[in-house]
């Protein structure tokens, strides 16, 4: 029998700031026993998120009133059970959406464990980037099949799986990158045109090889990107925005420009915004959709080759992903 520790390590954040290391503090805090219909997982690795990051300076679309544990999604290994507690079992694996996060032992209900088979780096993609994914490309972006998706920030934790739903669904896809490794990376998981944003320009290669216009962007840059998305839409197009990093650091930027509704009507084109915490009941399906294809050797799951240690390495993690240096979902090791 494993024995548990008196107290453990998270991440926390204590209060609104510029600087991240000012915002957080790792703490030290006693570990509990879990109550009735509870069980405590013992982590193993964290997924990083573009909305940590902005939720610890104070800056993400609903900002939560500090001190608050930060992260949301771990796979671990359930270390003890509360009374009650008959489908989850010490020594099962599971992953966490919203109850895990940078610290080394979490609690969650029972009924929200999702078991998997192994507790592996990669398979934290499956929490939020891969729901966000599977759920934003098929009920806001309608997706079908035999179209043309523009994926930004495509090799990351989120846009790499979107690549690849887009691919599995039957589509051209289209993915833009900040380097040639990137590039290489987006080739050999589908992607049919992958585009250095930094080498060409996203707005000239459109326009030149997909003159009729896309038609579904999973956008998660903003500033420029987004307005080149706007253009790129075809007719009955479909924008997904999923966030807008690009803007995060100094918050959304002031333009001037006729209103938006005027660059969509001769498209018949639109606008659709999504938060994964809108689309809970739809969970439990898209979840069993991604293990299966998991299962099925058809979805590739990524994750960051750099190693980030701790409630401690989650503060390097979450500056690492926010530049943008990551292949992959960014992960932290608690093991």
């Amino acid at each position: 029998m494993t024995t548990l520790p008196q107290s453990y390590e998270k991440l926390v954040a204590v209060k609104p700031s510029d600087n991240l290391r000012e915002a957080c503090e790792v703490q030290t805090v006693d570990l509990e026993m879990p109550k009735p219909g509870d069980v405590l997982v013992k982590t193993y690795y964290s997924g990083v998120n573009a909305a940590d990051y902005m939720m610890a300076l104070g800056r993400y679309v609903s900002p939560t009133p500090p001190p608050f544990d930060l992260g949301a999604e771990s796979v671990g290994e359930v270390v003890a059970v509360g009374d009650g507690v008959e489908d989850v079992a010490v020594g099962d694996k599971v992953l966490s959406i919203g109850d895990g996060g940078f610290r080394e032992f979490f609690t969650m209900k029972a009924r929200r464990a999702i078991k998997i088979p192994q507790a592996l780096p990669e398979v934290v993609s499956l929490g939020v980037s891969g729901l966000t994914a599977s759920i934003a490309l098929e009920k806001t972006g309608a997706m079908t099949s035999g179209e043309t998706v523009l994926v930004t920030a495509a090799a990351g934790g989120t846009g790499n799986l979107a690549v690849q739903l887009a691919k599995i669904a039957g589509n051209t896809v289209i993915g833009s990158c900040g380097n040639e490794e990137k590039v290489d990376f987006l080739k050999a998981i589908g992607c049919d045109r992958p585009i250095n944003y930094r080498e060409e320009k996203v707005g000239s290669v459109l326009k030149n090889e997909f003159g009729d216009g896309v038609d579904i962007v999973f956008e998660g840059v903003g500033g420029a990107m987004f307005d080149t998305a706007v253009k790129s839409l075809g007719i009955g197009g479909r924008l997904i925005v999923i966030g807008a990093i690009s803007e995060y650091e100094n918050g959304p930027e002031a333009v001037t420009r006729p209103r938006i509704g005027f660059s969509l009507i001769g498209k018949s084109a639109s606008i659709r915004g999504f938060w994964l915490m809108h689309f809970f009941k739809e969970i439990p399906e898209h979840m069993g959709k991604l293990l299966s294809l998991v299962q099925a050797g058809k979805l590739t799951l990524n994750a960051d080759e750099m190693t980030f240690k701790g409630a401690v390495g989650a503060l390097d993690a979450l500056d690492y992903m926010y530049a943008g240096q990551n292949i992959g979902k960014v992960v932290v090791d608690f093991t």
